[in-house]
């Protein structure tokens, strides 16, 4: 794909970006001083993760039919 064929198609792909290249290393470093905030910090990266999975699974079937990604909604 070399361009943004929809606005749904970009979102998807900023949504895409966002979970496999930000990294959370320096947020961690901040706030995970003990054991007790290393598992809040786990269960809230997870949390931002499925949120932002569903944000991106909910765009797939409004992608181009000739993307990759591109599953037919489910009734």
């Amino acid at each position: 794909m070399d361009k943004a064929k929809t606005v749904i198609h970009a979102e998807y792909e900023i949504l895409k970006a966002v979970i496999e290249n930000v990294p959370l290393d320096e947020v961690h470093e901040r706030l995970v001083k003990d054991e007790a905030s290393a598992t809040r910090f786990e269960k809230a990266a997870n949390n931002v993760a499925t949120l932002i999975s569903n944000l991106a699974v909910r765009r797939q079937h409004r992608l181009p039919f000739d993307h990759p990604d591109f599953k037919h909604k489910e009734e």
